[in-house]
């Protein structure tokens, strides 16, 4: 079974995308700020990081650039979830090493199906 962590600090996403993803077949860890997905992330390593640009402690931005510092994290896919749409964040994203870029509003269709693309890479 594939663990994702979801990093986001909205209440109800986390809710819904836990629920989602659950559904879906996927072992689900949370962490509300990017302190807390970096803690998360060296007592388990996830297949997968949902990852929200906005988050307090340590941007979305920074816990991408640590995870792909760490050789031991090189494997785990990153999905960059923001509210920013804008080509800098995207490039920027990209840049430090994310694999997809998901903008919210996201449809729950979508983003499960840029999961499984991702996990299959």
């Amino acid at each position: 079974m594939k663990t994702i962590l979801i990093a986001d600090d909205e209440p109800n996403i986390v809710i819904s995308l836990e629920f989602l993803l659950e559904q879906d077949g996927y072992r689900v860890a949370v962490a509300r700020d990017g302190q807390e997905a970096l803690e998360a992330m060296s007592r388990q390593v996830p297949d997968l990081v949902l990852l929200d640009v906005m988050l307090p402690h340590l941007s979305g931005f920074d816990v991408c650039q640590r995870i792909r510092q760490n050789p031991a994290w090189q494997h785990i896919r990153v999905i960059m979830l923001t509210a920013k749409g804008r080509e800098v964040e995207m490039s920027k994203g990209y840049a430090l090493g994310a694999d997809a870029y998901i903008t919210k509003p996201f449809s729950t269709k979508e983003l499960l199906a840029q999961i499984r693309a991702q996990l299959a890479a």
